[in-house]
Order: C-alpha cells, then structure tokens, then sequence
C-alpha cells in the first residue's frame, strides 16, 4: 500500500468581530431561508441573547421558531428531540445560538431534517452505523456564545449515549455549517468557570491537532470518499493550532480574570475558531478519546458556573485533565513539535525542553483559571481506570491520529497519572 500524499483543507466561512451577530438575519436571507429553526439552551435564553437573534432574524422577514431545549453535553435522547422538531417544522434553514451544545444541535436537526433516518445510522462506529450524508444539508448558520469548541468551523457533532455508557458523534463533512458568526459581544455573561473550561477546550484542540500523527504517514484511501475528516497534521493545520495556541497562551488567564477584557474575550473566540479549523482538518486524539468516557461513564459532578440541571463533566475539564500525562507519553513521536507547541503557549523560547516541559506549560495554565486537579475530582478513581479505558478504546477513528500508538495498557497508564496532577 502506499502512504497518503494528498490533505484537505476546508474551513466554515467565517464573520468575526464585536457586533457581527447583528447580521444574523442578513446571512440567512443570502443563503435563501425563508422558514428557521433556531437552536438554543436555558442559559442563552435567559442571558436574553436568543430573543436578541430571534428578532433580528425576523426582521429580515424570515420565519423563525425557537428551539430552546438544547441540552447541555447533549444525549441521544436530546438530539432526537430537536431532530423530531426538525422534521415537523418543515423548515428551510438552521441556526444554532450557544456553546458546542447548540450549535452540535443544530446540526444533527438539519441532517436529519435534510437525510431523515435514525440518528444511530450516522453516528460513528462501533457504537453506530457509521453512515454517511448522501449530500450537502440545508443551510446552518453558527452563532457561538462561548469560546471553547470551534464547533462553528468542525464538521462534528458529539453526543453522550448513556445505554453505552460512553460519548461519541457524527463526523462527515456535511455537518460543516455554511457561515459561522463569532462575536466576542455575547461571550460578556458567561461566568469565569465557563470561560476556563471553553478555553482549556480550545489549547487542548490545537496542541492535538498540531501534535497529530502526519497526514502522509497514513495509507492512501481507496477512494477520496474514503478520505476521514480527521486527516492528520499538515502544513496548513499547523499554521490554524499554532495561532489558537500563541492566543490561549497570551490571553485565557486574563478572559477569565475580566468578563469586560473584550480584547482577551475577542482573542480567546477567534482561538476558538482558528483551532477549529485546525483540529477539523487534522483531528484531535487521546486527550478527547480519553475525555468521553470520562464524561459519559459517571453523571455525578456537579461543576460551578454552568446552568444545567442535571450533573456532567464541562467538555473542556473532561478532555485538559488528561493532557499533560498523553503529551508526556507522546513525547517521544516529535520532541521538536513538543517543544515547539511549549512555546507557543509559554509565549517565549524553551532551548532545553523535555517530555516534562509541555506538561508543565498546561500545568500552569490549568492552575491558573481554575481547572480541576485531576480525574480524581470529577468523581473517578482507580477502580474506574479498566472501564475508562474501555470507552477510550471505543474511539478509534480518534486514536489512530495519535503520534504513538496507545493500547489498553498506554491508556491505563495515562489515566491513572491523571488522577490528580497536583
């Protein structure tokens, strides 16, 4: 077989800048919609952002009904629910107005709204059947409140799947949305843990992804069909994960120490998306795969800042607790680009780093905004390492973007030097 020598590199159109989302109804109208589902969750709605969109959306003239039941760290069972509006609404068009919760939302309703079938038919495999869209879907509009998933620019949508006891998603690159509008205006409400959490999710995206195996070390597929979303590191992913990580490195302390720095809060929502475009071309590996059944296997922790009313893991702690042990495990695959993404975060030259020195810089910064120590604080401990490895094990199309190859017993071992960092 011979090894890939081709990469993609596809990225959401993007409207960025304080007061972008005035032109919210203004996308719409371009992109032809007449009748829209608008997506959103409880804390949106009542920061008052979701009315704000929904006016300006039928300002333009277009009919807009609001979907305010997005869940946060959404299930099978919350997805359906948005799906089967979907499906009765007869709408044209989609907007999502949240976190990754709404805007992954929004998502899964156009698919199915566009490619009605059961969501299990297109979520990845083992735990889904892994189908793929027939075709491009009805028009997405992404309007992120908060600074962490870059779902706005990705072409995935997670889900927790509690029969499974495991978090998955649907990853083809339909679900991409057609415009993406990332104003730092609508992140002032979010309170500092939310602001951490997003934050974190953002550097552990872009180290990943800068991290990920190269995109020409995989066999070349038989078919372009056949090419994953998640590629590998490129030339060009590189260049969208250093930025987002120089950004968080420079500017997440201070967006969770001020709610009014809208330089740090601008800064930190266009890290979002720079390390969405990177991560959505060369993918992300054993921080996230390690992350979801952390999230999906315990319901018990309750975390400060978020409005919810049912107990989960932030997406954001769930996937940095893990990162500085698989940094230092994958080490040994790239030092140079180790050292390399050390720097970027540290925002200065690091000549003598070691496997020690990327997992300090992300200590640090942990540290710093509030983070959780460690596995241990979200409720696990060793007797959850062998079932936590089960689900990271569930992630395959995730684990084989890893520089080095971690196996059961890798895992294990990563996990349980995550316990507790400090």
């Amino acid at each position: 077989m011979t090894n890939e020598s081709v990469f993609t590199l596809e990225a959401t159109p993007i409207k960025f800048g304080a007061g972008a989302s005035n032109e919210i109804g203004w996308e719409l109208a371009r992109l032809g919609a007449k009748r829209v589902m608008m997506i959103s969750d409880r804390g949106v709605i009542e920061a008052g952002i979701a009315e704000r969109m929904h006016a300006l959306v039928e300002r333009e003239g277009i009919e807009c009904e609001l979907f305010g039941r997005a869940r946060v760290e959404p299930t099978l069972e919350s997805f359906q629910e948005a799906a089967d509006f979907a499906l009765d609404g007869d709408f044209d068009g989609f907007v999502g107005v949240g976190g990754g919760t709404s805007l992954d939302t929004a998502k899964v309703a156009a698919l199915i709204a566009t490619h009605p079938a059961a969501i299990l038919d297109y979520v990845n495999a083992p735990v889904g059947e892994g189908r793929k869209p027939p075709g491009p879907l009805k028009p997405l509009v992404a309007v992120p409140t908060t600074a962490g998933t870059g779902s706005e620019a990705t072409t995935v949508a997670i889900l927790d799947v509690p029969e499974e006891r495991v978090k998955t998603g649907i990853s083809h690159r339909y679900l991409r949305p057609h415009q993406g509008i990332v104003d730092p205006e609508l992140t002032r409400s979010l309170p500092a843990a939310v602001t951490a959490s997003a934050g974190l999710d953002v550097v552990c995206h872009a180290v990943e992804s800068f991290l990920s195996r190269p995109y020409d070390a995989r066999p070349a597929p038989e078919s372009p069909d056949d090419r994953p979303p998640y590629q590998g590191a490129n030339p060009v992913s590189d260049i969208w994960a250093a930025k987002a990580l120089e950004h968080g490195g420079r500017y997440l302390r201070r967006a969770v120490a001020d709610s009014d720095d809208v330089e740090a809060r601008g800064a930190m929502m266009l890290a979002a998306t720079l390390a969405g475009i990177g991560f959505g071309s060369a993918g992300v590996h054993i921080p996230h795969a390690c992350a979801y059944p952390i999230a999906a296997l315990k319901h018990e922790y309750t975390p400060a800042g978020y409005e919810a009313d049912h107990p989960f893991v932030p997406h954001g702690q769930s996937v940095i607790v893990t990162s500085p042990a698989a940094f230092r495990f994958t080490y040994p695959a790239d030092p140079d680009k180790h050292r390399r993404a050390a720097e970027l975060l540290a925002g200065r030259e690091l000549p003598n780093a070691d496997e020690g020195t990327l997992p300090a810089v992300l200590l640090d910064l942990m540290r710093d905004v509030g983070a959780p120590s460690g596995i241990r604080a979200l409720g696990y401990g060793e007797q959850d390492i062998e079932p936590l490895v089960e689900g990271a094990l569930k992630q395959r199309r995730l684990l084989v973007i890893a520089p080095r190859e971690a196996g059961p017993n890798e895992l294990a071992g990563i996990l349980r030097e995550s316990m507790e960092n400090w």
